[in-house]
């Protein structure tokens, strides 16, 4: 009897912390109590991307599209949807100001173009028939009996694939150094440490597509005569974690990992390393070193680890995001994959969209598509009507991009242009309510904390910079700490031995050239307007505005507000911690910021 409908339910990280395991259960066991479990096919996929939205459930052939679901609403979904064929209305997904919104109108995935997440809300990622029915495994079937090395690495010269873990190196050609080098042995390594603030792409393709990683490892072997293959992947991600032991496991009992892989005469296997959550181990020197039992410290280059990486093995290291691209390009040709996105940077790129977003979320767009693009059109704009400010990309080592550059294609060069960079994926909005200084000094913060500390140009750098930005935003900085915040900067970037170091500054810098005005005002006014600095801030209460409501006095954790009932109140400045509850909770804008 056939399937009457697919329910897909998204099991990635983010749906998971909104019990997505109960609700997928609670579907099971509804469907089997009314009779209709072998009608349906009720599925635990990859994330959708939607995760602003989530738990997310999607049913088929419908493709009504159920956000913010309950375990509670699983019973609902089966009685009313799967039973009766009637839609549930209250839970569907509306666009702001619809009515009802069909999922081919969603905006947020209007304008993308999943390939590296093709697979994810598509398949279950814990069952290898699904991939391979989605033509899994086909681009290796092809490199073992049709391809020669030589083959693959011409497609990927074609396709101009560049590694998508930041510095956007051809990845053929990394390929062809270690290819070059004769060597009885030869590793290929997959780099899951994935350490930005707010980013979890690697993640989730991990989660949602474990087959295509494994896929894409073992076409990089062949190519380059390796026999061994290592996941670095953060023990922080335990489900990413699970579903690759459970890849691992089908892959091999199907024969396409292990000896004699389909029977071609070419042997390969892969094992998972974990990390400790080390930021600076993104590098792939000090990931090397971490796989290897050592401490995760960079060393100088070259040699680079396509000659001599692990073990002093030739070794070819590429991020998640980057092996996901392989089997489409081997599948479909390099020349479709250069047809995508921009003439340097072909493809497409995924974005952790993070911050003061109305669409939070996993995003696939095409290179080349604009930052405003992806901020107001995927995005749907910032939220609750306020104005933007800013965007961060790269994370730790990227830079603030302002209100003047939303129409720049994100690319490698153009991000480079502006002083920000792509790195692996971060993208964080801010608002008119984000202090651009104290979000610096967050991350600068986070940049000292992770410092390996071998060479001195970063772990003296990044120090002193975040005390003076702890100098400004206590207002107790001086004109001059600006040049020296500038100046260390740019000697930290300079002379840092690896990329942690080198680009640790970049937010300082950037910021420091595009919201200038607001690092004066700071520390020549000493106000931070934003609010969010606490020793640069002030509330007091106006006096003609204050209806005596008490409100603000009984919300005061100190207490600090006194004043008679209908009468204005008065905040006792010695006493205010500077919380903001008096300022939130006041309806009448009588309370000022200062």
């Amino acid at each position: 009897m056939p399937i009457k409908n697919y329910c897909l339910v998204c099991g990635g990280s983010g749906c998971a912390a909104g019990k997505a395991d109960a609700i997928y259960h609670g579907l099971l066991s509804a469907a089997d109590a009314c009779g209709i479990g072998n009608d349906v096919q009720i599925v635990k996929t990859g994330c959708f991307g939607l995760c602003e939205k989530g738990p997310i459930v999607k049913v088929l052939p419908e493709e009504a599209f159920y956000v913010e679901v309950k375990p509670e609403d699983a019973e609902t979904i089966v009685n009313e949807h799967l039973l009766k064929g009637r839609v549930v209305d209250s839970l569907l997904y509306r666009e702001k100001g619809a009515d009802k919104t069909n999922l081919s109108e969603i905006k947020f995935y209007q304008k993308q173009k999943r390939l590296v997440l093709r697979n994810c809300g598509v398949i279950d990622p814990e069952e290898i028939n699904e991939y391979i029915a989605r033509q899994g495994y086909a681009a290796l079937e092809k490199v073992l009996f049709e391809m020669t090395p030589e083959d693959v690495l011409e497609e990927l010269k074609v396709s101009g694939l560049r590694g998508r873990g930041g510095a956007g190196f051809p990845t053929w050609l990394k390929w062809k150094f270690s290819a070059d080098v004769d060597s009885a042995e030869k590793f290929i390594v997959c780099n899951a440490d994935e350490g930005d603030p707010g980013a979890y792409m690697d993640r989730s393709t991990l989660e949602g597509d474990p087959h295509s990683i494994l896929e894409a490892m073992t076409i990089a072997a062949k190519t380059v005569g390796a026999d061994h293959g290592v996941i670095y992947i953060r023990a922080e991600y335990p489900l990413a974690i699970k579903r690759l032991e459970i890849a691992l496991k089908q892959a091999r009992e199907f024969g396409l990992l292990g000896d004699d892989i389909l029977g071609s005469g070419f042997s390969f296997d892969i094992e998972i390393r974990l990390g400790a959550g080390a930021f600076v181990c993104g590098e792939e020197t000090a990931l090397l070193a971490s796989t290897e039992g050592n401490r995760g410290m960079p060393i100088p280059k070259p040699p680079f680890p396509a000659i001599k990486g692990l073990f002093e093995k030739p070794t070819v290291i590429n991020n998640v995001e980057t092996f996901a691209n392989i089997p489409l390009i081997i599948e479909k040709g390099g020349a479709w994959f250069n047809a995508i996105g921009t003439e340097k940077s072909p493809g497409t790129k995924v974005f952790a969209l993070t911050g003061k977003i109305e669409n939070s979320g996993l995003v696939e767009v095409p290179m080349g598509t604009t930052l405003r693009e992806i901020i107001f059109d995927v995005g749907g704009g910032i939220r609750d009507g306020k104005e933007f400010k800013a965007v961060q990309t790269g994370g730790p080592s990227g830079g603030v991009i302002t209100k003047d550059y939303l129409d720049t294609p994100i690319d490698f060069d153009h991000l480079t242009a502006i002083g920000s960079m792509m790195g692996s994926g971060g993208m964080i909005v801010m608002d008119e309510d984000d202090c651009i200084v104290d979000i610096t000094k967050f991350y600068m913060e986070f940049c000292v904390d992770e410092s390996c500390g071998k060479c001195a140009p970063c772990r003296i750098g990044t120090k002193r910079m975040h005390q003076i930005l702890e100098k400004i935003t206590t207002g107790e900085a001086k004109l001059e700490d600006l040049q020296k915040l500038k100046d260390i900067g740019l000697a930290t970037q300079k002379a840092s031995l690896c990329g942690l170091g080198q680009t640790a500054a970049n937010p300082v810098l950037s910021t420091m050239k595009y919201f200038e005005e607001e690092y004066l005002e700071h520390v020549r006014d000493g106000k931070c307007q934003a609010g969010k600095c606490k020793e640069l801030v002030s509330y007091t209460i106006d006096a003609e505005k204050c209806i005596g409501c008490t409100v603000c006095a009984r919300k005061c954790p100190v207490p600090c507000i006194a004043g008679e009932r209908k009468m204005p109140h008065v905040i006792d400045q010695d006493k205010c911690i500077k919380c903001g509850a008096c300022f939130d909770v006041c309806k009448f804008g009588a309370v000022i910021v200062a």
